[in-house]
């Protein structure tokens, strides 16, 4: 699939369902496009343009809701991967065909997250063109829950103890929200991936590995560069619905 000249601008959401999620401690039902609805109806709004990954949507529910703005692209689910991790290898694989028609991207969480602003035509975005824009959370790196969730990686990955105690006071960074122009999102993609390739394919903890790899890969490869909090998102799980200074509410 090639995007028109006219959708340079993207966002990418990924909903697979049918397969236990660690994180919502559920299996997200096959066809409710309700979980996505808001995701989709604020890109629509915006004049934006959104491709809504996914596994099991019916054929009636997608041409029922795809529209100029909102594109649905099937694929298939790797059981190797939580939905959360799989995600990414999903991103760089399309992005390898389609990425010559795609100037700028952000990839964000369908069911929690949505856009308020559209973050490309924000002046704050073209002046930091090289960025790795962002998600945060109110806590900090050393938290229980990051050292909980990051002892898969800590075992497997030899410097990984060393990032967390050179950064155990940085604001924790959330993966539910990162963007920037194309050529740095194919990069860190691939960086990602090859991070859950080769150290976390054989996860079998409780935790899925997905933002112990992100903080990681950001803080050691992009910390210079990296922007969070407002204006990119707002307060995580703090629910600011009447909030309209940022790009994005996460919860």
């Amino acid at each position: 699939m090639a995007l028109s000249n006219l959708h340079t601008n993207v966002v990418f959401g990924c909903y697979l369902s049918g397969i236990y999620d660690v994180n919502r401690n559920t299996v997200l039902p096959d066809d409710e496009y309700i979980l996505v609805k808001d995701w989709a109806d604020a890109i629509i709004a915006l004049g934006m343009y959104g491709i809504i990954f996914h596994n099991y949507f019916s054929a009636a529910t997608c041409a029922s809701y795809q529209n100029k703005n909102i594109f649905f692209v099937r694929v298939d689910h790797n059981p190797q991967y939580n939905p959360n991790v799989y995600r990414y290898f999903i991103y760089r694989d399309f992005l390898k065909e389609n990425s010559l028609e795609i100037k700028n991207l952000f990839i964000t969480d369908i069911t929690d997250v949505t856009v308020i602003n559209n973050p490309f035509i924000q002046p704050f975005y073209s002046q930091n063109s090289a960025a790795l824009f962002c998600g945060d959370e109110p806590k900090l790196l050393n938290n229980d829950w990051m050292i909980d969730h990051a002892t898969h990686l800590r075992n497997r990955i030899a410097d990984y103890a060393v990032y967390e105690a050179k950064f155990k006071n940085a604001p924790l960074l959330n993966c539910g929200i990162i963007g920037g122009n194309i050529l740095l999102m194919m990069e860190f993609l691939e960086k990602l991936c090859f991070i859950h390739q080769q150290y976390n394919q054989d996860n079998q903890t409780a935790y899925t590995g997905d933002m112990g790899a992100f903080n990681y890969l950001v803080r050691t490869q992009y910390n210079d560069r990296i922007v969070h909090g407002a204006p990119v998102n707002t307060e995580f799980k703090a629910y600011q619905h009447e909030r309209t200074d940022c790009w994005f509410r996460h919860k």
